[in-house]
């Protein structure tokens, strides 16, 4: 045997034909779980490793998946991120991540390297509604794009995202429900997608009760953003009795900024996030906060990638995910 252990070696060690042996590491049908098992640990004791480039010219696929978002150190696209690995786990699939930051040149690159790695498809987060298109456009020429959480407008792809209009109604129907009788949206400008449909959710959901409306304040998902918010919210007062943050970022900023201004949260302003990552609930008081249903999410994309890559002509799909309302105590007052 020389140094670099072929197919034909795990095959002769592990008692199986060579045809038996790649369908077994490949993960290919016609092959028992126990052979395949036994076969995928006769590999390993050896070190053998699957020659990606030849598979991918034999089947035409390179098995990986690129993807990319706005902001990777952002809470909720770090777990977003790792949700769709998690998914693509069973068909068989590798992901590639790229970070855009938030800016359309960085995005195209990012879009340009991928496609460039010969990828059987790709999950886009854009980075803008409207000038994102052009690099989504040229990506969709080499590669099946699903957009996911965040929408570019006028690009007809297929597309997965949380019902967000129906996040901000359970929110708004919860502070009603808490005793608020006038609130503030603290949101994102109409860079992005979920910016756009959050306050129009927002203003719809408000438009059903009567709750007094404070003047948004609009910036960026960040928490940066929500502790300017929190700044000029007690610098214009008077304040209101509940805060709606687009996000959980915003949300955690504006919390600990009114607590450093001498604010009590809960027991003066009520404050609710959105997305349900990590931080909501370690922050101080805990965040009551609309929870996106990352698992979901991940699962739906995932089919409807892999059902364009099978079908690039079939009709273009828009899944919704209804999202779910996590009460904790920044809107429970003793």
């Amino acid at each position: 045997m020389t140094d670099e252990v072929r197919l034909r070696d795990v095959a002769e060690a592990a008692g199986v034909s060579i045809a038996t042996a790649s369908r077994a590491l490949t993960g290919r049908n016609r092959v028992s779980a126990s052979t395949t098992a036994h076969v995928t640990a006769v590999a390993r004791r050896l070190g053998y490793q699957v020659n990606s480039v030849g598979r991918a010219l034999r089947e035409g696929s390179t098995r990986t998946v690129g993807m990319t978002v706005p902001v990777i150190g952002n809470p909720y696209f770090a777990q977003l991120v790792d949700a769709v690995e998690g998914a693509l786990v069973e068909p068989g699939l590798e992901l590639l991540i790229a970070d855009s930051h938030g800016d359309v040149d960085h995005e195209a690159r990012r879009l340009r390297t991928l496609v460039g790695r010969q990828i059987d498809g790709l999950v886009v987060v854009p980075a803008d509604v409207e000038r994102s298109a052009p690099a989504l456009r040229a990506a969709r020429r080499h590669a099946p794009v699903v957009q996911l959480d965040r929408r570019v407008e006028g690009l007809t792809t297929d597309f997965v995202g949380v019902d967000n209009a129906l996040g901000m109604r359970v929110v708004v129907d919860h502070l009603v429900d808490r005793g608020a009788r006038s609130v503030v949206l603290v949101g994102a400008d109409d860079v992005t997608s979920a910016g756009v449909e959050r306050r129009e959710g927002f203003e719809a959901a408000v438009a059903r009760t009567g709750l007094e409306v404070h003047a948004p304040l609009l910036d960026d998902f960040s928490l940066e953003a929500g502790q300017r918010a929190a700044e000029e919210l007690v610098a214009r007062g008077p304040l209101p009795d509940a805060v709606v943050a687009a996000d959980d970022l915003l949300a955690v900023g504006v919390v600990t900024t009114l607590r450093r201004l001498g604010v009590d949260v809960p027991g003066r302003v009520l404050v609710t996030g959105f997305d349900g990552t990590v931080i909501a609930g370690i922050t101080e008081p805990a965040l009551t906060t609309v929870v996106q249903p990352f698992a979901a999410l991940a699962q739906e994309v995932t089919r409807t990638l892999l059902a364009r890559i099978a079908d690039g002509s079939a009709p273009t799909r828009q899944s919704r995910i209804s999202p779910e309302l996590l009460v904790r105590a920044s809107t429970t007052r003793p």
